[in-house]
C-alpha cells in the first residue's frame, strides 16, 4: 500500500523574503511547516549571506519550478573595494588588498563591458560539480578546483549609490550568473580588488519585493489561521505562457493524460501567437496552460491541431 504523504494538499507559490543567515533549504522547510504542506521546493538558490526573493513552490506548483528557475532576476549588490576574499563575499578570509578606490564615473565607464553576454569564471566556493564533487568541498579541503568559464547574460547594470569604500549596483541578469564573480571582475577592470559585502535579490520573474512576505509576516498569518493569504496561484510561474479555457470533457481527457483535438479556429488563434520564444534555456514557443473555470488543469504543447498534456495538475 502506498505510503500516505504527511501534510496537507496545499498548492501554490510563496513570494518569500529570505532573511540573512538562512539557507535556501532551511527556508523551504520553514515555509512548508507554516503552511503544513505535503511537498515544497524553491526556484533559484540564495546563499545564506544573501537576502531577498526566494520563490517557494508548494504542492503541484513544484511542477512549474523549471520555468521559474529560467526567469530573469534582479539583484542589488554592495561591492567592497580594496579587498578580495577567498569566497568573494564577506564570509571569507581576505587574500588580496588594494589602495585603489574607484570613483562613480570610473565605475559607470566600465559597465558596458559587463553588459550583454559575458564570460564568467564561477567562484571556487560554489556548488558546481567537478568530477562528481562540489567545488566548495574541494576548496574547503585545501584543493584548488579548476573552474571553467561559462557564458551568462547581463541585461542591465546601474550604479545606485557610491559610498566611501563600497558601491551599490543593480544587476538585471539571466540564470546562472554569479554576482560574486561579477564583483571580482569589475574590481579587476577598475585596477583594484573587490568582493561582495551585501547582496539582495529583488526580483525573480514576476516575483518582486513589493509583494513578498517575510518570515515574521508568514508566521503572523499562520497564528491567525490565514496562512493561505500568503499563497499565490500555481500559474504565477507561467506568466509568459498563453492560457486556453477548456470545457468539462476536455478537462477530463487532459486529466487522464490524453491529447484533445482543437477546433481549427482555436488552433489558428493559438498558432498566430506562436513565435520563437525562449525562457532561459527552455523553448516555450508552443506551450499552453489549459484552465477549466479558472483552475489550472495542465501545461500542454499545441501541435498539429492537438493539445497534448505535458504536466497535469491535481488541484
Amino acid at each position: 500500500m502506498a505510503r500516505r504523504r504527511k501534510g496537507n494538499p496545499i498548492h501554490g507559490w510563496v513570494n518569500f523574503d529570505k532573511p540573512l543567515g538562512m539557507t535556501s533549504t532551511q527556508a523551504v522547510g520553514k515555509v512548508r511547516w507554516i503552511f503544513g504542506a505535503q511537498k515544497a521546493g524553491h526556484a533559484g538558490t540564495l546563499d545564506p549571506l544573501a537576502t531577498g526573493i526566494l520563490p517557494i513552490a508548494l504542492g503541484d506548483a513544484t511542477k512549474t519550478m523549471p520555468y521559474l528557475v529560467e526567469a530573469k532576476k534582479t539583484y542589488e549588490v554592495e561591492i567592497k573595494w580594496g579587498e578580495r576574499t577567498d569566497t568573494l563575499d564577506a564570509e571569507g578570509a581576505v587574500v588580496a588588498v588594494s589602495d585603489v578606490r574607484p570613483s562613480g564615473q570610473e565605475i559607470a565607464d566600465i559597465l558596458p563591458q559587463f553588459t550583454g553576454e559575458i564570460s564568467q569564471i564561477p567562484p571556487k566556493f560554489s556548488a558546481i560539480k567537478i568530477d562528481g564533487k562540489r567545488a566548495y568541498d574541494l576548496a574547503r579541503a585545501g584543493e584548488e578546483p579548476k573552474m571553467q568559464p561559462r557564458l551568462v547574460q547581463i541585461d542591465g547594470l546601474e550604479v545606485l549609490e557610491i559610498l566611501e569604500d563600497t558601491a551599490i549596483i543593480r544587476v538585471d541578469c539571466g540564470k546562472g550568473t554569479y554576482i560574486r564573480s561579477l564583483a571580482r571582475d569589475m574590481a579587476y577592470a577598475l585596477g583594484t580588488e573587490g568582493s561582495v559585502k551585501t547582496l539582495r535579490r529583488t526580483r525573480v520573474g514576476s516575483f518582486a519585493e513589493d509583494a513578498c512576505f517575510s518570515l515574521d509576516a508568514l508566521e503572523e498569518l499562520r497564528h491567525k489561521a490565514r496562512a493561505t493569504d500568503g499563497l499565490l496561484p500555481l500559474s504565477t510561474a507561467l506568466d509568459d505562457i498563453p492560457v486556453l479555457a477548456v470545457n468539462e470533457n476536455e478537462r477530463f481527457d487532459l486529466k487522464q493524460g490524453r491529447a484533445i483535438v482543437l477546433h481549427p479556429s482555436i488552433f489558428a488563434s493559438l498558432k498566430a501567437a506562436f513565435y520563437p520564444r525562449m525562457l532561459g534555456d527552455l523553448d516555450v514557443s508552443r506551450m499552453v496552460l489549459a484552465k477549466h473555470e479558472g483552475v489550472e488543469i495542465a501545461l500542454c504543447e499545441a501541435r498539429a491541431g492537438r493539445l497534448s498534456p505535458k504536466r497535469v495538475f491535481n488541484l
